[in-house]
């Protein structure tokens, strides 16, 4: 599979974004193990989670745990980056966020646990929290770095000015943004811009529009259909061809819960669009 540059490491032009596993229709164990296995097989080597994602009935981590399980089902592992998220809290189906250095720390301790690791290849706040100075939060993460609890940092949900206090305090660091991005969402055009003037890599949540809405890419753009019937591939194929076309800084990491899904996410990297195709897909 063609690479792209996260920090100090090539990595997967495609990765994998965590399983549904906070939605009811979440996929048993056994399709979430077989579709981390199928991106295994791909070629991905970028698998992104978070402690947050988890069922609301269970408590945090649960996708870390799944995450784990498969890798250690795998046999003999090629060379990954496994990210993942601390900042936001769950109380069964309630959301909030914790931007203290002290929360950060303990969410960081209990994720290594759960994925069995010694330091975080890639370790991302999740969402600052308006109660504490965003400055605060990145010292709080540059001591993880610092203690060798993490190789990487990451933030998430962070405007361009928060990117550049966050690469300001953090340095070398720093390596990659993850926010929103997609057909329906688009308003992150600046904060992607400030990622390739910094050399950070942009990794895209919900690049196909969110667990819910993927399914409806080709009807609810109708662009994206005709591209892909021109071409004989999915409107998501082409959706995420769209994207790594839109920085070389890009990273898309589309969330899959089947083998066959996450198949076809790969096959974008070898989707070439013309210029007219891209221009049509972007207005």
């Amino acid at each position: 599979m063609k690479t792209r540059q996260l920090g100090d490491v090539q990595v997967s032009a495609i990765g994998m974004g965590a399983m549904p596993l906070t939605t009811d229709k979440r996929p048993t164990t056994a399709q979430a193990i077989a579709t981390v296995h199928a991106a295994l097989d791909a070629g991905v080597t970028l698998f992104d989670t978070a402690d947050a994602y988890t069922p609301s009935d269970q408590g945090p981590g649960a996708n870390e745990e799944v995450l784990a399980e498969a890798f250690k089902a795998y046999g003999e592992m090629p060379d990954i980056i496994v990210a993942t998220k601390g900042g936001h809290t769950r109380d069964g189906a309630e959301w909030g966020v914790n931007g203290r250095p002290e929360y950060l720390r303990s969410a960081c301790e209990a994720s290594l646990r759960r994925l069995g690791m010694d330091a975080v290849d890639l370790y991302q706040h999740h969402r600052p929290d308006p109660d504490v100075p965003y400055e605060e939060t990145m010292g709080g993460l540059k001591a993880l770095y610092d203690d060798g609890l993490i190789k990487r940092a990451g933030i998430s949900n962070a405007n361009p000015d928060q990117i550049r206090q966050a690469h300001e305090i953090l340095g070398d660091a720093l390596v990659s943004v993850q926010n929103e991005y997609s057909p329906r969402f688009r308003s992150s055009e600046p904060e992607i811009d400030v990622c390739d003037e910094l050399g950070l890599a942009y990794l895209p949540w919900s690049p196909l529009g969110g667990m819910t809405e993927a399914k409806n890419l080709g009807s609810d753009f109708d662009v994206f259909a005709e591209v892909a019937d021109a071409h004989g591939v999915s409107p998501q194929r082409v959706c995420l061809a769209w994207q790594l076309s839109r920085s070389g800084q890009m990273i898309p990491i589309p969330g899959a819960s089947r083998p066959e899904s996450i198949r076809d996410c790969v096959e974008a990297v070898d989707l070439t669009l013309s210029d007219e195709e891209l221009k049509k897909l972007s207005a």
